[in-house]
């Protein structure tokens, strides 16, 4: 498996196995804009994309997953896994968040089992299904 940041002509294919892209413009228009800022990190096997994930800085200046997105034929192979590893690794500030949903439970484990720790929620984003906050020391501010 590779990992690597996504390049303009990946796009296509991460569209293709998103789900919510297939109905959503808006959806599309972000990830586009996530390729060209080079904030999105995809897996490939075999030449085919099958995962991606997005790694800014925009939650008051700490690293943000905004995004995982496995192809639903490629989960529960240990991708995610890999891919949160690797931006664990290319984070470039002391502290890294990301939230899911309360009803993903598969994403709580896997991000209890990379050690990010539940930090608080947030409510409203979707009705009835509170956004559970997540966060990993990665270093010490000093260093």
């Amino acid at each position: 498996m590779e990992l690597r940041i996504a390049a303009k002509t990946d796009a296509d294919a991460i569209i293709a196995f998103d789900h919510v892209a297939a109905s959503d413009p808006a959806r599309v228009q972000l990830i586009h804009n996530q390729i060209k800022s080079g904030a999105c990190y995809i897996a490939v096997i075999d030449a085919n994309v099958v995962a991606y994930a997005v790694l800014n800085y925009k939650f008051y200046d700490n690293g943000w997953i905004e995004m995982l997105y496995v192809h639903p034929r490629f989960r529960r192979q240990g991708i995610g896994s890999a891919l949160i590893r690797h931006l664990i690794n290319e984070c470039c500030t002391p502290k890294l968040f990301t939230s899911t949903n309360q009803s993903n439970v598969p994403m709580q484990r896997l991000l209890a089992t990379l050690g990010f720790a539940r930090s608080g929620f947030i409510e409203n984003l979707d009705e009835g299904d509170p956004e559970w906050v997540y966060f990993k020391r990665l270093r010490d501010n000093a260093t």
